[in-house]
């Protein structure tokens, strides 16, 4: 394409937004890029990565800039929204490149450097890091404080994250474990270890954890099981937590799955069923789980006890 194109031909150029300009340069003119950036046609979003000015908000449009960029693989956080574990946002993209390379000279990305090897998938047509990896390391960029002015919030956005791929089967907790240990020293090492432990034992959600670290360990009493398989009118469900020899489960509400009034009948349905096949169900909402744990543990008790008694059960 020569001389002639107009502004017209920038879309046809940068079709995703964003392109590198030896590439655009190649396809028009060297005079006709400056010229575009002279004219604010186009924009320089980092060196030799130039932007179609009304895209440059987008967040698919940073992502792809910032790997062109730096030629390194989405990480992080951003390789977490880009594999649609956590919502867009504003803040920088996250890539990480080699420890021989240091991107500098550009706002909005934050280049990490590393010395571990690197397993880089394609997704949606840009290149991200193997899920594992994002994981820890959005965990370990979250509990910096130092050196993240956002630490508190996307320490949060890391756990549910995690606790969401872990739940959809996308990564296994001995990955996890793996790729923690290979960082030899990483921040929030041991706070991650203990999510995993209690990912591992079958919690699935943020309520489930929490209620495991405040409600349903007793001290004195045996431990549960956690997403207890039971056949119930011809099909198999599972219990939050349950103790299968005293007939006592646990069931946790929080708002996503049981906030409709189909969610309450259906929970109703199945309340009624565990009764007539012996079981106790004790079912925590989110409001009360949280706000009043000591309660929720003092009333699970004895409940737990006065079964025992009553089925002459040792504990």
């Amino acid at each position: 394409m020569g001389e002639g194109a107009g502004v017209h031909a920038l879309p046809a150029l940068l079709p995703h937004g964003t392109g590198r300009r030896d590439e655009v340069t190649l396809a028009s003119s060297s005079s006709s890029v400056s010229r575009w950036i002279a004219d604010g046609d186009v924009v320089l979003l980092h060196p030799g990565v130039l932007a179609l000015p009304s895209r440059v908000q987008e967040w698919g449009v940073r992502a792809r800039a910032a790997t062109l960029w730096t030629r390194g693989p989405l990480s992080h956080g951003s390789a977490l929204v880009h594999l649609g574990l956590l919502p867009r946002d504003t803040g920088p993209v996250h890539v990480t490149v080699p420890a021989d390379r240091w991107p500098r000279g550009s706002t909005g990305v934050v280049a990490h450097r590393t010395t571990v090897p690197m397993t880089v998938h394609q997704h949606e047509g840009l290149p991200v890091l193997g899920l594992a990896r994002p994981l820890v390391d959005a965990w370990a960029w979250a509990s910096s404080a130092r050196l993240n002015p956002r630490a508190d919030r996307d320490l949060a956005a890391a756990r549910h994250a995690l606790v969401t791929a872990v739940r959809e089967g996308r990564v296994d907790v001995a990955l996890v474990r793996a790729e923690s240990r290979a960082q030899r020293v990483h921040a929030g090492r041991a706070a991650l270890s203990t999510l995993l432990d209690l990912l591992e034992l079958g919690c699935e959600s943020e309520l489930e954890v929490f209620g495991v670290l405040h409600v349903l360990r007793i001290r004195g009493l045996p431990t549960c099981t956690h997403q207890h398989g039971l056949v119930l009118g011809g099909r198999t469900v599972r219990l939050d937590a349950a103790w299968p020899v005293l007939r006592v489960a646990v069931e946790l509400d929080g708002h996503r799955f049981h906030s409709s009034r189909a969610d309450r009948e259906r929970d109703m349905r199945r309340d009624t069923a565990l009764a007539a096949a012996g079981w106790v169900v004790l079912r925590f909402s989110y409001a009360r789980m949280t706000t009043d744990p000591e309660g929720c543990r003092r009333e699970l008790e004895l409940v737990l006890r006065r079964r025992a008694h009553d089925l002459g059960v040792a504990i």
